[in-house]
């Protein structure tokens, strides 16, 4: 599905991992560990941008959620199956959405606890109802594989595991970057450590010790 074989993986100009050895397997939950700044986004990123190439059925979460804080909540969730629909379509349907269109946005919402929020402007919602969004446009996308950039950090304990064992049971295979080592380890199938500008573990998770995760956090 994914590999990446000694690569080096930048952020502009600038390497920010070096020596990278990473795979992606149908099936799999892995969560990208790490100090921030590590280069968790870089590789992220780097394997959406990959994954992309081959497979249209993948869903991305980023961290900055990428709303448009103008339009509504239906409107943003509803773009994340743009490339669905022909142009015409797309252009009425956010003029004047269609009852299915709603109906399958209702559905998502509901997934996330935004129930009743679709008519509601993005910029008038808390950091964590943007967060909710951004996951249902994931979730409205579909598809087999989920990308997600800490897709859950604004949002607290109960509803993150919530969420993201939500996020299990739509999509075959996913990668997060996450920074509750606790939720990585009740969800991850593999959890991959980030330090120094490089991978410092990459193990199934019964395989990593809370020393393993107090070295990879370490001053």
């Amino acid at each position: 599905m994914l590999r990446f074989e000694g690569e080096a993986l930048a952020y502009g100009s600038t390497t920010v991992l070096a020596d990278v050895d990473f795979a992606l397997h149908p099936g799999e939950r892995v969560v990208l560990l790490g100090r921030s700044g590590a280069g968790k986004s870089t590789l992220l990123n780097a394997a959406y941008r990959r994954l992309a190439e081959t497979l249209p059925e993948i869903a991305l979460v980023p961290q900055e959620h990428g709303l448009v804080p103008q339009l509504s909540v239906f409107h943003n969730v509803y773009m994340g199956r743009l490339d669905a629909r022909g142009a015409i379509y797309n252009l009425a349907n956010l003029a004047w959405p269609f009852p299915s269109q709603r109906r399958s946005v209702a559905v998502a919402l509901e997934t996330v606890g935004l129930t009743g929020f679709d008519r509601k402007p993005v910029e008038s919602l808390s950091g964590g109802q943007k967060q909710r969004t951004a996951l249902a446009r994931a979730i409205h996308r579909g598809g087999r594989i989920l990308v997600g950039d800490e897709p859950v950090s604004a949002v607290d304990e109960r509803q993150a595991a919530l969420l993201v064992d939500e996020l299990e049971r739509c999509f075959e295979t996913v990668l997060l970057a996450l920074h509750d080592v606790e939720l990585a380890r009740r969800f991850a199938t593999r959890l991959v450590g980030i330090r120094g500008g490089r991978i410092h573990f990459d193990r199934p998770t019964a395989e990593v010790s809370n020393g393993d995760i107090h070295d990879l956090y370490r001053a």
